[in-house]
């Protein structure tokens, strides 16, 4: 559109930039999935299949954009993290928000067959979008109340979810604080163009991993600092 006769169009976009030195978060949450899971006779209280092909969508959009630190879903709706140095697209919110939402969708649609593999889609085809965040409250008990399901002993996929990150060697327990590393970092640190170009490589190389793991706790985050600080660890050893 650039040096065209529709350039024009460009006076018409909003500055909507993100506030700077703030973490980004973009939820892409399931438009109508209710009825989605009547249509194709998903599994009540959890589908694996479908939280299976949620993961794969999400899996893809971390890998194709680096600069995701982690990303967390539960049900029909997954959070994509920023880190706050974060300046793709210069912080625009649009942009940003558009991208996420629409490889989330495209891939969704494509690993479909992968998971479905006896049922095929048919329009209305499955569709997200970015929404303001819902509260759940009183789950165990609806669960045991209406299912007769005991929380418990549920899989970890099904009580805490699922995180997508890129995998790093671990810090042993105890050796490193990430939120007061991360506090200290009062402004984003700057970089080099050639370090920046090293370290975008290094996470674009790096094993993005579907794992069910409390990320409440401490401990997550301090044996994974390079989610914090948005420096790429160390390769993990082979086993």
């Amino acid at each position: 559109m650039a040096n065209s006769k529709f350039e024009y169009v460009k006076s018409f976009e909003q500055p909507d930039f993100l506030l700077p030195n703030t973490w980004i978060v973009v939820r892409v949450d399931g438009r109508g999935f209710t009825k989605l899971c009547a249509k194709y006779n998903f599994e009540k209280p959890n589908d694996k299949r479908a939280l299976d092909l949620m993961n794969a969508a999400a899996r893809v959009v971390v890998t194709e954009l680096p600069d995701i630190t982690v990303a967390y879903g539960v049900s029909d709706e997954y959070s994509f993290v920023f880190h706050k140095s974060c300046t793709l697209f210069e912080r625009r919110a649009s942009k940003i928000v558009s991208t996420v939402v629409s490889t989330f969708t495209a891939n969704y649609v494509h690993l479909w067959s992968t998971y479905f593999t006896d049922t095929p889609l048919s329009p209305p085809l499955p569709s997200f979008d970015g929404r303001a965040g819902t509260v759940s409250g009183d789950k165990n008990e609806i669960l045991f109340s209406q299912f007769k399901i005991n929380y418990n002993n549920e899989p970890e996929m099904y009580k805490k979810g699922s995180v997508v990150f890129r995998d790093y060697e671990l810090v042993e327990p105890g050796t490193h604080n990430a939120a007061e590393a991360a506090d200290a970092l009062a402004e984003p640190e700057q970089q080099s163009k050639t370090q920046a170009e090293k370290d975008k490589k290094k996470r674009s190389k790096a094993r993005v991993v579907i794992e069910h793991l409390d990320i409440i706790k401490d401990d997550f985050w301090d044996r994974r600092p390079w989610l914090l600080s948005n420096k790429p660890g160390k390769t993990p050893k082979e086993p």
